[in-house]
């Protein structure tokens, strides 16, 4: 049984034609005529998640399993700006939503009508296109309707992915129904051109490498791609190139750089000038490192090429000077037949410094009291091969990327808008579809922030959370300036009294807890066990004052 509304039925067949059929509904009685007939369809796998927040971040988790876009369909009101901070993360992080918000008709707009607010545009400035579909069901507002519908779902997916939004103005009756298939309806397929850089421009770009010596390429946040990293690796052998990418780079070969946080600060300690590139290649999403943004802004390089599907103009470093739109492993294949080979002294620079401190860290974590730090260390020693990592934000990400990378673990973390309001909902999303194990660590208060991640049938046995407990905030003790405010115990640490415990216990996972080195060894062995066969909390209790007392004596030690 399908809704009689004809854009309905047009939108929905849109989108099975164009095989996106993963849908997560939050229930409503505006959007009664969506959810009939999506869930009323053999087209579609229908989720129900009643919290719009937690849902729309469990559907970019969901997304990003099945990288292809995944349907977003709420009530009208406030419901749909619940949907905001995801759909602004899910536009920084390149994810393709298709937000679809039920709406009241025009003519009911701030007219004292219930669950109604002004809902056109409401995503503007966090979506690649926003319509909002006409009321009337003529053949010409159909065919209007249709054409704006194949428009939007296209240009979630055209060059680099982002959420859209489709608003949807019902009129009373909404629970009419029919027996019957959904229609034929005519799609608007969009063809994916390759971008190839021409002969002449490859040219000027190959002289212009060779005449560099010192060439630092910096991986940004991506998924994991087997190609472009033995690219990468054939360019920096036969260039001397340094590669330096973070954990959530997902580039894990020994030649790469990725003492990122500890370097920053052994450069400035040296001859920091025989660091400083020459030419700096940048690709993919964001780095964590503000101590990188800083370095490279202080001592920049002379030219600047950032890689873009989709021109974006990211001048991080204040120093950009072109912007190539090209897929990043045909810019590397390309490249690579065209340059000079040279010694790598640039590169062995950088890998001696790395050497050495990761060497002096390795030391530090040896000997340091039980704190955050060595329970990281810990972790990501014990995770299990094969596996996905999802990084909280805040402390969490930071103290990671400290440590050396999992072996052979994907790397996931919430680093478009970087909020603590959604990365435990977005793990439970990608676990849902995973066959692998997934692991999400993150602090206490992003975990009760989000803890409705929780509150759905979709929890799988290859979910585990660990939660760091250091009982608030411990970010701000971490950042010179809120530490040392007479308002930092009440309004930034936010000091949290609270146990992960009863939520576990609420939502019927297993619990597990550590509070010194010896428990956390025992628990980790339980909580990866095979014998483990469902999902699990292990709540890590470290104390604040002594975890941001050590996170600045590693730092005074490397230097």
């Amino acid at each position: 049984m399908i809704s009689n509304k004809k854009h309905i039925q047009q939108l929905a067949s849109i989108l099975a034609a164009k095989g996106i059929n993963d849908l997560i509904i939050s229930p409503g009685s505006r959007s009664g005529p969506l959810a009939h007939t999506f869930a009323g369809s053999d087209n579609f796998n229908c989720r129900n998640i009643v919290d719009e927040r937690s849902a729309a971040y469990f559907a970019i988790g969901l997304s990003q399993a099945k990288q292809k876009p995944v349907v977003l369909l709420c009530s009208s009101g406030t419901a749909t700006l619940n949907y905001a901070p995801a759909v602004a993360e899910a536009y920084y992080l390149n994810v393709p939503l298709i937000v679809l918000t039920a709406d009241r008709p025009d003519y009911w707009i701030d007219q004292a009508e219930s669950q109604c607010i002004n809902q056109k545009n409401i995503y503007q400035d966090f979506t690649k296109k926003e319509v909002s579909l006409p009321l009337g069901e003529s053949e010409k507002e159909l065919w209007f309707a249709g054409r704006w519908i194949n428009e939007c779902i296209n240009k979630a997916i055209e060059g680099t992915p982002g959420p859209v939004h489709i608003n949807i103005p019902l009129e009373e009756p909404l629970h009419d129904l029919l027996d019957k298939k959904l229609p034929e309806v005519k799609v608007i397929d969009q063809l994916k051109v390759e971008a190839k850089i021409s002969e002449e421009e490859l040219l000027k770009l190959a002289s212009e490498y060779n005449q560099s010596e010192k060439v630092l390429i910096l991986a940004g946040q991506q998924f994991t791609n087997p190609k472009l990293e033995n690219l990468l690796v054939d360019f920096a052998d036969r260039t001397g190139a340094v590669v330096l990418a973070e954990h959530l780079s997902n580039l894990n070969h020994p030649s790469f750089c990725k003492a990122v946080d500890l370097l920053m600060p052994a450069f400035l300690a040296d001859e920091v000038e025989k660091y400083q590139p020459g030419l700096l290649i940048s690709l993919g999403g964001q780095f964590v490192s503000k101590s990188l943004k800083q370095f490279l802004r202080k001592y920049q390089p002379e030219s600047h090429w950032h890689l873009s599907f989709s021109n974006e103009h990211f001048d991080t470093y204040q120093s950009l000077t072109k912007v190539l739109n090209v897929e990043t492993s045909d810019f590397f294949e390309q490249l690579l037949d065209t340059v000079d080979s040279k010694e790598n002294h640039f590169q062995k620079s950088w890998k001696t410094k790395e050497t050495e401190v990761t060497q002096l860290r390795n030391e530090f974590i040896q000997q340091t009291n039980f704190c955050d730090l060595k329970v990281f260390d810990q972790i990501l020693k014990t995770l299990p091969e094969d596996s996905i990592l999802h990084l909280g934000n805040s402390s969490p990400v930071r103290y990671a990327l400290l440590c050396d990378s999992a072996s052979n673990v994907e790397y996931h973390g919430n680093r478009g808008t970087a909020g603590i309001d959604g990365p435990l909902s977005t793990a439970v999303g990608f676990a849902s579809e995973s066959e692998k194990l997934n692991t999400i660590i993150l602090g206490d208060l992003s975990f009760f922030y989000d803890s409705n991640a929780l509150w759905n049938k979709y929890i799988g046995s290859n979910l585990r959370v660990i939660v760091i407990n250091n009982r608030g905030g411990n970010i701000f003790g971490m950042i010179k300036g809120p530490s040392e405010s007479p308002a930092f115990q009440e309004h930034f640490f936010t000091e949290n009294k609270f146990k992960a415990e009863g939520i576990a216990r609420t939502f019927e996972l297993d619990y597990f807890k550590a509070e010194n080195e010896g428990e956390l060894k025992s628990a980790l062995e339980d909580f990866y066990s095979p014998a483990q066969n469902k999902a699990a909390v292990l709540e890590v209790f470290t104390y604040a004052e002594m975890n941001s007392k050590i996170f600045r004596e590693l730092f005074k030690y490397i230097k």
